[in-house]
């Protein structure tokens, strides 16, 4: 049986300069140290990190309480009010923001202040978009749908100045720019799509395409992997998430004679070797 392993799959730049600044800190700080929300959405890498001492602070309310220690801000990036609270309490910051976020946070900050209008395309609830959105203003929206994109109504004589999630996917970003323009806005388009997550989703489309099975491995909160697995769905009838070897259940596939791997941007090298590893064995 042929397995086809992803060259894009696990750890991007962003996460991975993340996750070996909190290890680092394990190893040259006896404060306590703090990852303001999961540094990754990888709950093997959070919970070993747990069991290292690490605590994670769940909320603004529960940021506010520290006075002490070291607080990582994750790869996801945070608000700017967020650098005031810690800076207010005299916290030692370490900042892990994904520097393609960082560069999103400045573009955001420039663009309000030359007075346009930011519209960011990605998803509300995601933490590096609530970010991206605490670098704008009151004016700063947020589109995800095709039909929030046509309810949209800009502010009076504001430029339109468009940024992307990092993790959007490239295709529907476009369709969405698409409509922008047909409506005649004065419109300024960044695209800020990692690079990363772009090669990513056209490889693992591709993979998808030719084999028997896919697994897409990553954290079910990840939103990179998520669009993995709908992009793989839609090439490949039999894909399956997981977030561990133990999470796959292979009752539902007879025969295959070729599988494909991806992961997402939050998945340790460790698991994706796992699972390649046994899944032979498995199907």
């Amino acid at each position: 049986m042929e397995v086809i392993v992803a060259k894009t799959a696990g750890f991007c730049f962003g996460v991975e300069r993340a996750v070996n600044k909190v290890y680092e800190q394990i190893e040259k700080t006896d404060k306590q140290i703090y990852t303001y929300g999961p540094i990754i959405h990888n709950e093997e890498v959070v919970k070993d990190l747990e069991e290292k001492g690490v605590k994670v602070i769940q909320s603004e309310e529960e940021l506010r309480k520290v006075k002490e220690g070291v607080v990582v801000i994750r790869s996801h990036g945070v608000s700017r009010h967020i650098y005031h609270i810690l800076e207010a309490n005299g916290v030692e910051i370490v900042d892990a923001t994904c520097p393609f976020v960082k560069k999103i946070h400045r573009i955001v900050d420039e663009e309000t202040r030359a007075g346009h209008q930011v519209v960011i395309i990605g998803n509300e609830k995601h933490p590096e978009v609530e970010g991206i959105k605490g670098w704008g203003d009151a004016h700063t929206v947020v589109i995800e749908t095709a039909e929030e994109a046509e309810h949209f109504v800009p502010k009076t004589g504001k430029k339109i100045s468009i940024v992307s999630q990092t993790t959007f996917n490239y295709n529907k970003f476009k369709e969405l720019v698409e409509k922008f323009s047909k409506k005649g806005y004065d419109i300024f388009v960044l695209n800020t799509i990692c690079n990363a997550t772009q090669e990513r989703q056209v490889e693992a489309k591709e993979i998808a395409s030719k084999v028997d099975a896919m697994i897409v491995i990553g954290g079910k909160n990840s939103s990179n992997t998520q669009k993995l697995y709908e992009i793989c769905l839609r090439e490949c009838k039999d894909t399956y998430y997981i977030q561990t070897l133990g999470d796959f259940d292979p009752e539902s596939v007879n025969s295959v004679r070729s599988v494909g791997i991806t992961a997402g941007a939050s998945t340790p090298k460790k698991i994706i070797e796992e699972v390649h590893t046994n899944v032979r064995v498995k199907f």
